[in-house]
């Protein structure tokens, strides 16, 4: 069994019942534990063609391309998985739901109100796996989070099934199974032998989304940068320079630059790092502090105005570039919610830079919103 080296992914989510796709970019990172080499950064296709092991053709759009990547990343993550065990999860996903987020309202109305792609009716079944609460898999809640998900079906030490039910690590010997048989040992479906058709699929999946890295040695350090919302979910609302701020009616340096968007828009950390601080943090409201090393410098970003609970991490968690770490939001001096950016080369007590050229210089842009809102929109 191999391990992926240098995973570069895009992870797919719905605002909201309703709301439009959107997809998060994502830049390979290098792993604990593993020998990788440059960074190499790659993003998602809009929509991949595959056939089926019977011959029938299926289109696979981003959305559902983000779930992929989200189930690549986590697996990628867990040792023991590798490569084939991630093919088995592809399976099971495309067969359950066809990679879709599925809430289910009949049972269970909250989902309602959390991000999905789509209304299940299969008994109690919730999500990406059809994962049922009242066999163990875990709360409502908790199988509306395609990260849980995943990690609930790849089970074993770091898993939060703690074995019951079964993750695919649980099952003995595993890899020595036919894919389809893996994905039934998990599942446990009424209907085990739909799992097989979908092998090629999974397997052009994992082809598209992933890049190895060149052999070579670790790396501490990151050129990956990517811009800290999802495309196509921002309006630039405010510069960084000085201005008069909206709500304290002061004038003074505004260090960073604002996006506006919806509440619970994932927030993306902008390189791999390690984040130093969160929680509130006077006007700045709820916040997160990662530090990282770009090229061989020091660098820390900060994140402002998350919403209550829309903080993902804690101090002293390694992130990857691109790895949601919180939401959107508008605790602080805030006149909506919005996320305010700032950059501090060489330090958290070093000056701010302006963060839009700095992203501009890296190539981390999504030009389709670059649109400046009047002064005073956001704080």
């Amino acid at each position: 069994m191999r391990r992926l080296v240098g995973v570069a992914v895009l992870a797919g989510v719905l605002l909201g019942p309703g709301a439009c796709a959107i997809t998060i970019p994502l830049l390979t990172a290098t792993l604990a534990g593993q020998s990788c080499g440059a960074v190499i950064v790659r993003n998602v296709p809009s929509s991949l063609d595959a056939t089926t092991k019977a011959g029938d053709a299926v289109r696979l759009d981003a959305t559902q391309l983000g779930h992929a990547a989200t189930i690549i990343t986590v697996g990628n993550a867990i040792d023991g998985v590798g490569r084939d065990g991630i093919v088995v999860a592809l399976m099971a996903a495309l067969t359950e739901s066809r990679l879709r987020m599925l809430a289910n309202t009949s049972t269970y109305p909250q989902t309602a109100a959390l991000p999905h792609d789509g209304d299940g009716s299969d008994h109690d079944s919730i999500g990406l796996f059809q994962m049922r609460p009242l066999a163990g898999w875990g709360t409502p809640a908790e199988l509306m989070d395609p990260t849980y998900q995943a990690r609930a079906f790849f089970g074993g030490p770091t898993g939060p099934n703690h074995g019951s039910p079964r993750g695919l690590l649980d099952i003995p010997n595993w890899d020595s199974l036919a894919p389809s048989a893996a994905a039934q040992a998990v599942e446990v479906s009424a209907y085990p032998d739909r799992y097989a058709t979908f092998e090629p699929v999974a397997a052009a999946i994992l082809d598209a989304l992933t890049t190895p890295a060149p052999s070579g040695g670790m790396r501490a350090e990151t050129t990956a940068i990517v811009f800290p919302l999802p495309p196509g979910t921002w309006t630039h609302t405010s510069n960084f320079g000085m201005r008069v701020n909206p709500v304290t009616g002061i004038r003074r340096l505004h260090a960073g630059a604002d996006y506006a968007a919806a509440p619970g828009t994932p927030i993306l950390a902008v390189a791999d790092g390690r984040v130093l601080t969160v929680g509130p943090r006077g006007g700045l409201g709820n916040h997160i502090e990662v530090e990282h090393t770009i090229n061989g410098a020091t660098v820390v970003t900060i994140y402002g105005h998350l919403r209550d609970g829309g903080i993902h991490v804690t101090a002293g968690d390694i992130v990857r570039a691109g790895q949601q770490i919180g939401e959107v939001g508008s605790t602080g001096n805030s006149t909506g919610p919005h996320l305010h950016l700032e950059v501090h080369p060489g330090g958290a007590s070093a000056a701010a830079i302006d963060p839009v050229p700095w992203l501009t210089a890296a190539g981390a842009t999504d030009t389709t919103t670059e649109t400046l809102l009047p002064a005073g929109c956001s704080a």
